[in-house]
């Protein structure tokens, strides 16, 4: 038993099975969280009958998803309007491969690690707009163009934002940019790429107040109109999943990480400090969705293009400026 657990490729498949088991049971979780807190802060109840508390509501959601009747209209290109909830879903799990959640706990640490967390994110829109495009509805074809749109604009400023930390510790390893984090968070240099990486992650997830691709009151749901049943899970349970990846993202990058705030309290660096960025980042994603309206598109577009570049280009002169000075 101990040669077995001593072997290198247990301990791998261990550490990836408890961050797989916990991003996926956050991501569910996050369902009831939601409807809590909106509850909260719209003076309502939420959901408290299913188990104690209503923490058994996301098993009986999914049950209920699971029994239902999968409908899929004649018009639907079926290979596309297959892959697409897969595709949303695939993005996360694939981007958690390289994120480090604690001292040693990280399933995968590449020395192009940033770059390949970009890349997964991305991945995500892709099944938003094959899920729009293939449905053959006029509101998931719109939903889709709209996500289109939104991507393209928002991942050129997330894209900026992001080199900050990377130009900071001299290295696309995301343990790297953690451990150059170790004195002081890159959100205390960097606040600008900060706060721009912040809010180009709810565009990218397609949350308010960039939800267009969706917007119920429009579109009856956009891109996911036409799906039904297991497929809509999926598409549900995705979204849900990246934004326990992009809080876990934003943790990594500008708040160093498992470290704490203060170089002081940095002698009990673990999990925990990553737990509790995390978990405040998932509560920002829900208490901005219940307090702030959706934009208009053209507004949508004009504070990517005339306000987010821009502040993404000086954060970035700023750290390359911050990084030779010092």
């Amino acid at each position: 038993m101990v040669e077995l657990l001593s072997n290198p490729y247990v301990i791998w498949a261990i550490k990836t099975l408890i961050i797989f088991g916990a991003v996926m049971t956050a991501a569910a979780y996050m369902v009831w969280v939601e409807r809590r807190v909106a509850a909260w802060i719209q003076d309502r109840i939420g959901p408290n009958v299913v188990g104690p508390f209503g923490l058994l509501q996301p098993i009986a959601d999914v049950l209920k998803l699971a029994f239902k009747e999968e409908v899929i209209p004649d018009r639907v290109d079926r290979l596309l309007h297959f892959l697409a909830p897969g595709i949303l879903f695939a993005a996360p799990i694939i981007a958690m491969a390289v994120i480090p959640y604690g001292p040693g706990l990280w399933i995968s640490n590449p020395d192009f690690g940033l770059l390949w967390l970009l890349a997964a994110t991305s991945i995500a829109g892709y099944g938003v707009i094959l899920g729009g495009l293939s449905s053959g509805s006029k509101y998931s074809v719109l939903g889709g163009l709209r996500s289109t749109s939104q991507i393209v604009s928002y991942e050129i400023p997330m894209v900026i934002a992001a080199i900050g930390p990377a130009i900071g510790a001299g290295s696309l390893s995301l343990v790297d940019i953690v451990e150059a984090q170790k004195a002081m968070w890159f959100a205390v240099p960097q606040f600008i790429g900060f706060m721009v990486f912040l809010i180009t992650t709810y565009a990218e997830t397609n949350r308010l107040p960039f939800d267009l691709p969706e917007a119920e009151s429009e579109l009856v749901g956009g891109y996911h109109t036409e799906f039904s049943s297991l497929r809509f899970a999926w598409f549900f349970a995705g979204e849900y999943a990246n934004m326990v990846i992009a809080s876990s993202a934003v943790s990594v990058l500008f708040m160093g990480g498992w470290y704490g705030p203060l170089p002081g309290i940095n002698i009990f660096p673990g999990v925990h400090w990553m737990i509790l960025k995390v978990a405040f980042f998932l509560f920002l994603f829900v208490w901005i969705r219940w307090t702030l309206p959706r934009f208009r598109f053209d507004q949508l577009m004009y504070f990517s293009w005339k306000v987010l570049l821009p502040l993404a280009l000086l954060n970035l002169f700023i750290a390359t400026a911050f990084k030779v000075i010092w």
